[in-house]
């Protein structure tokens, strides 16, 4: 007996319909990488808003505006060519463990980071995958310092991040043909950066004390950039933008303190012959040094967000 109150989804994979009117005249103009119109030290344009969940002890939403073609006039729908980041982030606890669990002098932390089925270009599975784990992993390395969590023993908290439009690692025409087909997981350094700064917010937002109010930040050298062929250190770069990226960088900062709390460098830099065309002038100390300043400017809005938040609260009280 069929169900019949059920709706089969199709078997295999399915185009959005897209109006004609919304088309490029010419296969050029659809076909044309979008170009950064930012500064090399200027940040996207970042949305940061806290309290979405009110079922969850905490949480935070936050949005990075998507990159656009200069050249592109169509308005309402978004261009194939577009890429931006939303996340959104929900704590749960700190709650006591069950009876069954050890003795634990401190706050027990559980990151959990998912990419929805429809994050990116490729649909993602229901299931993990090792780039989620280890985004989770980072995570988890960047929050731990944060939390003084001796001041929940035998508790737990729980850290849930679902991406629900990710950072592309290519731009979508490199697929077919155009630029350099041999792509990294670039994409993954910018959604780290994203996820570090929702979840302070979040856990703030939660009333979970900290040492500080930890920022992601993240630079890249890219090659192949407008203003020549040269590498350039910039600032929150998106990898859609750039023809190849050669390293990047990726931190957990405490402006207070002035600590990393993580880490991430990938890619090749301070190496190879400097007179070459591919090599790169910037050092890891430099690469770093950037990233930290991009994680100054998302600090600037986190600060924002939460003061805002503040604001509310005791309006209400």
């Amino acid at each position: 007996m069929t169900d019949r109150r059920r709706i089969n989804g199709p078997s295999g994979g399915t185009s959005a319909p897209i109006f004609s009117k919304y088309l490029a005249k010419t296969p050029n103009e659809l076909l044309e990488r979008p170009t950064r119109s930012r500064p090399n030290n200027a940040l996207r344009k970042m949305f940061l808003k806290t309290g979405v969940t009110p079922s969850a002890s905490g949480s935070a939403y936050l949005e990075l505006e998507a990159s656009k073609n200069p050249k592109s006039t169509a308005p309402g729908l978004s261009s194939p060519s577009t890429s931006g980041l939303k996340l959104t982030c929900t704590v749960h606890g700190p709650r006591p463990l069950p009876k069954s669990a050890p003795f634990s002098p401190h706050i027990i932390l559980t990151t959990h980071v998912k990419y929805a089925p429809f994050a990116t270009r490729k649909r993602r599975g229901y299931l993990r995958d090792s780039s989620e784990r280890d985004l989770g992993v980072h995570l988890e390395t960047a929050l731990r310092g944060v939390i003084i969590g001796d001041r929940w023993p035998k508790s737990g908290v729980e850290i849930i991040i679902t991406i629900l439009e990710g950072e592309e690692d290519q731009w979508w025409g490199d697929g077919i043909g155009h630029g350099n087909t041999a792509a990294a997981e670039w994409g993954m350094m910018s959604v780290l950066s994203g996820c570090i700064t929702v979840a302070s917010a979040a856990i703030a937002d939660a009333g979970i004390d900290c040492v500080d109010v930890v920022a992601g930040g993240v630079a890249a050298v890219v090659k192949g950039s407008a203003k020549g062929p040269s590498p350039n250190l910039v600032l929150d770069p998106v990898p859609s933008e750039h023809k190849e990226i050669i390293a990047a960088c990726i931190v957990g900062y405490l402006p207070s303190r002035d600590e990393i709390t993580d880490l991430w460098v990938k890619g090749d830099i301070g190496h190879g012959n400097q007179n070459e065309d591919t090599a790169q002038s910037a050092s890891y100390e430099e690469l770093a040094d950037s990233a930290v300043q991009a994680a100054l400017g998302s600090h600037r809005v986190l600060i924002a967000a939460l003061k805002e938040t503040a604001d509310v609260k005791i309006g209400r009280s």
